[in-house]
């Protein structure tokens, strides 16, 4: 086992250990845990969150343990980097990681659990009391747009990653689920709007964001609304893809389905109408 505590944290080592050995029979559950699970868990009257990240085939077990960093490993340091930056993200306490003979076995990242928070999904979806959408929407922009001049790109840029706390009439933006960043030198504009295409379809929304980059970087609104689109649509299209594959590849393994037929309804699928985004 290598158990990597923040210096702050370094007393909570015995009951991490006492945690992690017991995390399938305790702790409450946070979320449906179908791939990755999460469970809160008190130490000392503070809660917090610990994250077992899914179990990889073995190809993918050698690589986390000789050219990769786990994803817990990453976590925990991009959550300390993002600190140093003066953004914020749920105080990393440890990362833990398992290792046989072939590979990483399991890992697990501990942080802070927040109270009293709303994430920007229920905030799109009027989910939330927060009633100034523009407001976060013009907020969660400028973010995305300091860590794009900082060369950082967020991969999993989805709603629900954004944790949100009004501290003092100022919204704050807590980000969670770091395992995938990129880093660049010259972050192009190009890749910068395909960031965005995790974050929603929502043509509402799209042009909040549109106004407020196109702002800050100094280029056409006009542009970057109809690439945000483009990148937003591409994205759903590909998802609707590996639904019909994953449906497709379900059925080989029950029903003798010819191959011809599978070549010939997914052709028929790539050739229907796919939904496109209509701005009034």
């Amino acid at each position: 086992m290598n158990l990597v505590l923040a210096p702050d944290y370094a007393h909570y080592q015995d009951e991490i250990i006492r945690i992690i050995k017991n995390f399938h029979s305790e702790g409450t559950l946070i979320g449906p845990g179908s791939r990755n699970i999460v469970k809160s868990f008190s130490i000392n009257g503070k809660k917090f969150n610990f994250k077992s990240f899914k179990q990889h085939n073995f190809i993918n077990r050698h690589v986390y343990k000789y050219y990769r960093k786990s994803k817990a490993r990453r976590s925990f340091e991009y959550a300390h980097m993002l600190i140093d930056k003066n953004l914020h993200t749920p105080q990393p306490i440890a990362y833990v990681e398992f290792h046989d003979w072939l590979g990483l076995t399991n890992s697990y990242y501990i942080s802070e659990q927040l109270e009293n928070i709303y994430t920007l999904e229920d905030v799109m979806y009027a989910r939330s009391p927060f009633e100034n959408l523009k407001e976060v929407i013009k907020e969660y922009t400028q973010l995305i747009y300091y860590l794009h001049e900082q060369g950082i790109e967020f991969i999993d840029n989805s709603p629900g990653n954004f944790l949100i706390k009004k501290i003092n009439g100022a919204y704050h933006f807590f980000m969670v689920d770091l395992n995938r960043m990129n880093f660049h030198t010259e972050f192009e504009m190009p890749k910068r709007i395909k960031n965005f295409s995790r974050i929603t379809n929502d043509p509402k929304i799209l042009k909040l964001i549109s106004s407020e980059y196109s702002r800050l970087a100094g280029i056409s609104s006009e542009y970057f609304l109809t690439q945000i689109v483009k990148a937003a649509n591409t994205l759903q299209t590909k998802r609707r893809i590996k639904k019909v594959l994953k449906f497709y590849k379900y059925f080989l393994k029950v029903l003798p389905v010819p191959k011809n037929l599978i070549l010939i309804s997914l052709i028929s699928f790539l050739e229907s109408d796919l939904p496109f985004l209509v701005f009034a």
